[in-house]
């Protein structure tokens, strides 16, 4: 099969399309055809080795990281799926390699694809609609009425997010530019900060959850609107040491990963309030859920850009320098 590959961790110029052996098809496993797969900021931080210490992949590696597409095989334990069916997923983080033709995939980890979407809609969710799950639903266990922040309301996640918190009945505020502030109030969001002209923490108070994508000044500035008692989620912060159990780390890695959210997990201790690291896991079950969302209409894709498999790396390029106006950019195999 034909496959986007990288054989050493490096920036831009590194991944090729090349001949990559077809996957295995275990007990289990459900073989699937890729019509489309989506290029998250995942793809961009395992290319450069960002994980390498905690994600023990074996070089040449095919990256990609959700995808939709057609079952062709089936496992002999199988009982979820047909060969035909019409399916998307996010693979399981040791399983990746959805920039490619085919992939063998846990039937736990699919999803038969939302009716309404074209592929190229449906393979744009997976990733982003389960870290909203998670976040949202799973860790902050948001109520109706609480308030939430979603940074970057107008990117690959927010979209999502943002229609899930309000579908939960929050009060949504989110970050975007005056751009985009059309966009995500057609989303749900109630409040919309131009992140450009105005400072959030300055503007926003008394949240109960802030579910953050960038980390850093942003991270930091976000523990000032929470009021006492309320929940940070952040996937582009520092990791800590759950996160680590939750890998099955090593004791001595488990102390690496506290280590480096110390200084995080202190502040929001002294303002009364919890830091934690979400990286988000392969769910069958909860994409489910997000598709009977989806079909209902509560839930809908937004797609940026769709580029051919043949310039995925162009497709990469695009999301990394920013390039992206809203939402998913997306690779097509067919």
């Amino acid at each position: 099969m034909r496959a986007f590959t990288i054989e050493q961790y490096g920036g831009p110029d590194g991944g090729r399309i090349a001949e990559a052996p077809d996957p295995r098809v275990g007990a289990d496993d459900v073989l699937v055809r890729i019509h489309a797969a989506s290029v998250n900021p995942l793809d961009l931080r395992i290319r450069d080795g960002d994980f390498k210490a905690i994600l023990s992949y074996r070089l040449p590696l095919v990256l990609g990281n959700d995808f939709a597409g057609v079952v062709v095989q089936v496992g002999p334990a199988v009982t979820r799926f047909e060969v035909g069916d019409e399916v998307y997923a996010r693979p399981d983080k040791d399983r990746i390699g959805t920039f490619a033709e085919l992939i063998a995939v846990h039937q736990d980890d699919v999803a038969v694809k939302p009716a309404a979407l074209t592929m190229e809609e449906a393979a744009s969710l997976p990733l982003v609609a389960l870290a909203s799950w998670q976040a949202l639903i799973g860790r902050a266990q948001v109520q109706p009425g609480q308030k939430v922040l979603i940074h970057a309301g107008a990117g690959g996640f927010g979209t999502i997010a943002v229609q899930l918190a309000k579908e939960m009945g929050a009060y949504v505020a989110t970050t975007a530019s005056a751009a985009k502030v059309d966009l995500v109030k057609g989303l749900g969001a109630d409040v919309v900060v131009d992140y450009k002209n105005q400072d959030f923490e300055t503007v926003l108070d008394g949240y109960d959850v802030v579910v953050d994508t960038l980390g850093g000044e942003t991270l930091e500035k976000s523990l000032k609107v929470l009021k006492p008692g309320g929940k940070i989620i952040s996937l582009a912060g520092p990791p800590d040491a759950a996160f680590a159990r939750e890998l099955g780390a090593n004791p001595a890695l488990q102390l690496v990963m506290s280590a480096l959210s110390l200084r995080i997990r202190l502040r929001a201790k002294r303002r009364h309030v919890s830091y934690s690291f979400l990286f988000m896991k392969a769910s069958g079950d909860e994409l489910r859920e997000l598709t009977m969302l989806v079909d209902a209409g509560k839930i809908r894709p937004v797609v940026d850009r769709v580029f051919p498999f043949d310039q995925t790396r162009e497709a990469m390029e695009y999301v990394e320098k920013g390039r992206a106006k809203s939402g998913k950019v997306v690779i097509t195999m067919t």
